[in-house]
């Protein structure tokens, strides 16, 4: 899916700590909106890696390129920049990013 993603988000607050999984391969900081929303921004670098949700995420794609298989599906699909896609609440998803770095925005519900 393709959507018109923001490159700058402002009246928010940073966590400078960083979040940071398998061993450096995937980092982030979180931002926090006024109305409490949440957000992450992050690196993924090559490999691949599996995610455990709580809430619902929606994952936009701002750079690179990686393939992505949700709780439930089979098949992989493949993503790049300007595109998107959801994860349901209390589930999973893997995702791979075949060679250099994805950059991405999560969001939480």
């Amino acid at each position: 899916m393709s959507n018109n993603i923001s490159e700058k988000f402002g009246n928010v607050t940073v966590t400078c700590k960083a979040n940071i999984y398998f061993s450096g391969r995937v980092v982030s900081h979180s931002i926090t909106f006024s109305d409490n929303r949440r957000k992450t921004i992050g690196l993924i670098y090559a490999g691949l890696y599996k995610f455990d949700t709580g809430a619902p995420e929606r994952m936009d794609i701002i750079a690179g390129e990686c393939r992505v298989r949700i709780s439930g599906q089979v098949e992989w699909t493949n993503y790049s920049a300007g595109e998107w896609f959801d994860v349901p609440g209390h589930s999973f998803f893997e995702i791979e990013v075949p060679a250099g770095i994805t950059e991405y925005i999560c969001s939480f519900d």
